[in-house]
């Protein structure tokens, strides 16, 4: 598939890395030598020197015949100037990357369409969205649904003295019917088990299983269950913003921020919350304010350092729920074994995106998964597929993948060996890094 990428920015550049990963055709367009020298130099790809709203840049690109355009620069209106130019140059599909809510709202579908914008992405929508449903699955580091639910991918970290720590997968597996472990995230790797594996304590598990038993997880983690309704936020950042925004009706939350001015200009921007002027790395802040009565701390500010440490704080103060946003994708794997709880990372998010659009798949009904080394992919079992008709045993997977569970006629199934997939089944795919363009040749 021939793809473009408009920005080699933190998100563009991941984006390149991942794809050209898959074994994409790729070529980012940029004005930023040194970025693009570097991309060229590090992943298989092609670089077109020049600015990402020029008509002569974009069609030496090739954005004529292009599958797949993505702008991702940092300037929402460059994105879509940029899509605007590369579909009536001819591009299939577009995406842009926005900044604002305005062009997500159902109501102006129709006129960002017409001026050529096929999809839109907002990072810190997704990310917002991602920690309203770690909220309401408190005990879940992450939780992926496929088709409202009928089919759920959790990850829960195995407690000390949970009943799963020292079993192995295969005694587990034949006791358990109504559970699949997926993957296991093992300090900074993640595997796909198979049934000689242990589980340990500290894994993350990540559990594939229908609606109606997955309220059995957190007892056999470990884990105990509490209802999240007072959340305290560290930092107005646009994250911030959008979470309020969208889950102000059904949470109490209240925000700390350091700027004044910026404090100033936050009722008008999200009514439902309350408004602290301070510094939440501040402990004597922190227990004047009552911390410890809140059920949840985010530390949603730009710096990954900040919002780890602020969290380490809270938990050791008394909260049980602490969520981070952590910029930098290295972090990621240090930040989980730090026991911080949940971490968002937009660039995952916007590429977990992306990725079900190059599958094109229609993700309406699912809810993104993004991990800092896999993926967890939604696809259809197409006519006259590799993986239609045929045991999945017998269809020799690699060993980074696993098919975890199925939607047949609008039930949801686990996936065994005996398993036969039949066209229309929605399958939910769990992959390494790398390995996507494999899942995706056998669905083909």
């Amino acid at each position: 598939m021939r793809i473009i990428i408009a920005g080699s920015g933190e998100v563009g550049s991941h984006l390149a890395k991942l794809l050209s990963n898959e074994e994409q055709d790729i070529t980012v367009v940029d004005s930023n030598a040194e970025r693009l020298a570097w991309l060229d130099s590090n992943y298989n790809l092609m670089t077109v020197l020049g600015s990402p709203i020029s008509f002569a840049s974009l069609r030496e690109a090739g954005a004529g015949n292009c599958d797949l355009f993505i702008a991702v620069t940092p300037y929402e209106s460059n994105n879509i100037v940029a899509c605007s130019i590369a579909k009536n140059l001819g591009a299939a599909r577009t995406v842009a990357r926005i900044d604002t809510y305005e062009f997500m709202n159902p109501a102006n579908t129709a006129h960002v369409n017409h001026i050529g914008v096929d999809r839109v992405i907002y990072p810190e929508h997704l990310a917002a969205e991602e920690i309203i449903t770690s909220m309401r699955h408190s005990w879940a580091r992450n939780w992926f649904e496929l088709h409202n639910g009928k089919i759920i991918l959790a990850g829960v970290k195995l407690r000390q003295g949970a009943p799963l720590v020292g079993m192995h997968l295969k005694d587990f597996a034949y006791g358990n019917r109504h559970f699949h472990v997926s993957a296991i995230k093992r300090n900074h790797e993640t595997i796909i088990p198979r049934g000689d594996d242990c589980m340990l304590e500290g894994d993350i598990l990540y559990f594939t299983t229908t609606g109606e038993f997955v309220d059995e997880l957190p007892r056999m983690c470990g884990k105990n269950v509490h209802r999240i309704r007072k959340v305290l936020i560290m930092g107005a950042s646009k994250m911030a913003i959008r979470l309020i925004n969208l889950a102000g009706e059904h949470f109490k939350f209240k925000i700390i921020e350091p700027d004044i001015e910026v404090c100033r200009k936050l009722p008008q921007k999200c009514s439902h919350c309350e408004i602290i002027h301070g510094d939440a790395r501040d402990t004597d802040l922190l227990a004047e304010i009552g911390i410890d009565e809140y059920d949840a701390f985010a530390a949603l500010t730009d710096s990954s350092e900040a919002n780890i440490l602020t969290c380490l704080t809270a938990k050791e103060m008394g909260i049980r729920k602490t969520i981070a946003n952590v910029e930098n994708i290295q972090f990621i794997s240090q930040a989980e074994n730090l026991n911080i709880g949940m971490v968002v990372n937009k660039k995952l998010l916007a590429s977990s995106t992306i990725f079900q659009i190059l599958l094109d798949t229609d993700s309406s009904t699912s809810k993104c998964l993004a991990l800092a080394d896999a993926e967890v992919a939604e696809l259809d079992v197409r006519p006259g597929s590799k993986v239609a008709g045929i045991p999945v045993k017998h269809l020799k997977l690699s060993r980074q993948m696993t098919m975890a569970g199925l939607i047949r006629d609008n039930k949801g199934m686990l996936i065994n060996g005996d398993t036969i997939l039949v066209p229309g089944d929605h399958v939910l795919v769990f992959c390494l890094s790398g390995a996507l363009h494999k899942v995706e040749k056998l669905f083909s």
